[in-house]
């Protein structure tokens, strides 16, 4: 089976504190850490061990710049066998749908029989693997926390409302939006790392996938961010603020407090 992993550079929540940039146009980048989004990983593992059951390959691809290449070597160490970077100054700025359409002529010059993405990436609007699904004309399902593979088909469950599993067949090929949790994504080594440093990764261009350059970015777009803002602490909130050991102390004491413990 020859599947796809759509994958993003996103920064790292764990190791960045976010901020808003005067003026709400977007968050302060300087000097963040970025890492592979989380969804993404998990989407990364299920394909591998897809193939190790049915035999195939894994292709990781991420839109991006050069320092998205960090990425895709990653997943490469993880056990991905191919990566495709997808980078044009044209890129930038598209909204989910621009997004969708680059993924789609990727898919569209390669012969792929799966293609899956994260539930979300960091802007958490979850859109862009069921605007692929449509813009393909493939069969799609979103948080999805199994796939078994079946002749020409999978079986897969979803995680919807309530904890409740829905289970549905679905037809090959298509797309699916992975959900954190299917599986634990294996840990990646420095022997991994260094075995994929020097493996070439082809790069595609908005002319090598057939894209009019004019319908990408932000002149195409058709949702536009207007605004990131901090909403404002609500009545009776408290920030608790200091090192992690000092804010645990805090929070136990006003649980006590409260009357939460005692």
């Amino acid at each position: 089976m020859e599947i796809l992993v759509c994958v993003k550079r996103v920064p790292d929540s764990a190791e960045n504190e976010i901020e808003v940039k005067p003026g709400g146009a977007d968050i302060k980048r300087d000097d963040l850490v970025y890492s592979v989004n989380e969804w993404d990983n998990y989407a990364v593992e299920e394909a591998i061990q897809i193939v190790d059951r049915v035999g195939g390959s894994v292709t990781v691809a991420t839109i991006g710049n050069e320092e998205s290449e960090e990425v895709v070597r990653r997943e490469m160490a993880m056990g991905a066998n191919s990566g495709l970077m997808l980078v044009d100054p044209a890129f930038e700025g598209s909204d989910g749908r621009g997004i969708a359409a680059i993924l789609a002529a990727a898919v569209r010059k390669g012969k792929y029989d799966l293609v899956l993405t994260g539930a979300q990436a960091d802007d958490g609007a979850g859109q862009v693997g069921g605007m692929l699904a449509a813009l393909l004309d493939w069969p799609y399902a979103s948080l999805v926390n199994m796939i078994e593979v079946q002749d020409k088909k999978l079986r897969i469950g979803r995680e919807i409302e309530g904890g409740n599993q829905e289970i549905n067949e679905i037809m090959l090929p298509c797309v699916l939006s992975i959900q954190t949790g299917i599986n634990e994504p294996r840990y990646v080594g420095i022997r991994g790392i260094r075995k994929v440093a020097s493996v070439e990764i082809p790069v595609m261009n908005a002319a090598a996938l057939g894209l009019d350059s004019a319908g990408l970015g932000p002149a195409g777009a058709r949702v536009k961010r207007l605004d990131y803002f901090v909403p404002p602490a609500g009545a009776g909130a408290e920030i608790l603020e200091g090192s992690t050991d000092e804010i645990t102390v805090k929070l136990i004491d006003l649980l006590k407090a409260k009357g939460g413990l005692k």
